[in-house]
């Protein structure tokens, strides 16, 4: 009968590959590719003309304004 192996033995598992895909069709892509992130050239225009049209936008932080800052406002005299 064999006697078990020492933990620092044994096999340790391999962390999972990450598949990297691209953002419009979800085809895997070599971080290498020359059209990286995207798997061609059509699907980089694609991401293109969504951004041109403006189906994609950067958004800001909304600031939510207090109503002390409002009252400031309206107590501030205009400068006509």
């Amino acid at each position: 009968m064999g006697h078990p192996l020492p933990i620092y033995n044994r096999r340790v598992p391999l962390k999972p590959k990450i598949t990297l895909k691209c953002p419009i069709c979800k085809k895997a892509v070599a971080k290498a590719a020359e059209d990286f992130p995207f798997c061609s050239e059509r699907c980089r225009l694609i991401d293109l003309g969504k951004w041109a049209s403006g189906q994609y936008v950067v958004s800001s932080q909304v600031h939510d304004t207090d109503d002390e800052d409002i009252q400031n406002l309206r107590d501030t005299p205009d400068e006509d």
